[in-house]
Formats: C-alpha cells, structure tokens, sequence
C-alpha cells in the first residue's frame, strides 16, 4: 500500500504512532524549528533550540532539577516517537515515509500527536536497513551526541533508551494486532524488530523474550520526584530509597 498524504493507517494505532504532515497545512507549523536544528546546535536564537527546549519542558512537567535525567527522558521520548511512526508505516504500508531531521519540523513543548510534522511523506522501502538508516543515523546518533556533549549523558544509557523505546513500540503494534486480527501486521513487526535488534547500536542494550524486554541500562526515571523504575529496568530496587517510588511501564509517560 502506498504512503497516503496524511499517513492516516496509523491513527487507529493511537496518538503516539500518529505523525502530523504539512502539506495543505499553514500557519505556526511551518515556523517551527526543524529537528535537524536541534542536532547542529540550535537555532541563531537559542530560545528556538528545540533540544534545549525540549529537556527543559520534560524537567518542568516532572519536577527534577537535573538536566542529565531530562535530558534521558526527553531522548527517550523522541525515540518513541520516531520509532513509533517509522515501523508503524513499515508494517501497515509496507514503506516508510522519509524521515530527514531537516523535514521534521519539532514542536518541543507539544505532547504526541502535535509534536512532530512532516514536511511531506517521501517513500522510502520498508526493510529494516532502512528502519535503521532513518531512525537509528538519521536520528537518534546525531541526539546522542548532541545530549552526551551537553548534558553529559551516557552513550549506553541513551542506547539502552533507544532499545526500550523499540521494544515499547513492537509490544504496542503486536497488542493492536491481535485485538484486530491481523496476524500480518503481527508477523512483520516481529521479523523487522528482530532484525532492527541485531543492529550494533541495539543488540547489547538488553535481553528480549517475545516481546519482553530487559535492558541493561537505566534511564534515570527513578530520580525523578515521585518516580520509580520502568518495567523494563536493569535495576530491581530503586538505587536510593524513595517513599513514592512505584513501578512504571516504559517509554510513554515519561517523554513529556
């Protein structure tokens, strides 16, 4: 199935796969910064640096007063996201719209689905190489690097984020297929995961079993005021005592 203009296949899939596109669209969208400005460093006026924003609304919204924890869960955040759209379409359409930081234009203090538009959905094969390419380099290296030079995150935690936001994507796509019966979008979630996986970037950042995932990182969510440990945390216990602390189930809540 070809790419729509409006990706509509993936609304019923829920807000986090749903991904906006700007054609016919006008006004503020087309103003935002775009996510490839975020990864050069920002804007010419900082106030515009999606990233900078970004972990700023995240340490707002929870209420930590360390950059390194918003930081983590804001890279988290996206990840879902972009994770989301991309093996959304590469199971449902079978393609996968072009997802260029330069044509993603970021709205870093919106919630899911009003964060992210997309200047036009280019179609792209929907394989796993190119799942990796798109996502994996397109993306989530370039944040990386950005958050390890100026927020001082680890490479390994943001990878472990990385592996759980894909893990939390292909139990959601897998939970959706069986309530509709669609053992081909089943199926082809668990092979492209699979491969994604074997990815080097991924295949050291936890232990998968069917759609169960481990990770063998933290993303720092237990610092938060009131936070705990994600359901798919390395950790069994919070590493300091926390009165409030409760289990949490990862990626969504915690992306801002």
């Amino acid at each position: 199935m070809d790419l729509d203009p409006e990706l509509a296949a993936l609304r019923p899939l829920g807000g986090f796969f749903v991904l906006r596109t700007l054609p016919g669209t006008a006004g503020e969208p087309w103003r935002l910064p775009t996510l490839a400005d975020g990864y050069e460093g920002g804007t010419a006026d900082p106030r515009r640096d999606p990233v900078a924003l970004r972990v700023a609304t995240v340490a707002g919204r929870l209420r930590t007063a360390e950059p390194r924890v918003a930081a983590s869960l804001a890279q988290q955040g996206l990840a879902a996201r972009l994770w989301s759209a991309a093996l959304g379409c590469a199971v449902l359409y079978g393609r996968v719209p072009d997802l260029d930081p330069r044509l993603l234009r970021w709205d870093a203090r919106a919630t899911a689905p009003d964060d992210l538009w997309l200047a036009e959905p280019r179609p792209l094969p929907g394989d796993a190489a190119t799942l990796a390419a798109t996502v994996l380099h397109g993306h989530l290296e370039p944040l990386a690097a950005a958050l390890r030079a100026r927020y001082g995150v680890a490479a390994g935690l943001l990878w472990g984020n990385a592996g759980s936001a894909l893990a939390a994507t292909a139990r959601e796509l897998s939970r959706w297929a069986r309530a509709h019966g669609r053992t081909d979008v089943a199926a082809r979630t668990r092979v492209l995961t699979a491969e994604l996986f074997a990815h080097p970037l991924l295949e050291t950042t936890g232990t998968r079993t069917g759609t169960a995932f481990r990770r063998r990182s933290c993303c720092l969510y237990y610092r938060v005021p009131g936070g705990g440990l994600c359901g798919d945390c390395c950790f069994t216990r919070p590493p300091r005592s926390s009165p409030r602390s409760s289990l949490r189930s990862s990626p969504g809540g915690a992306s801002g």
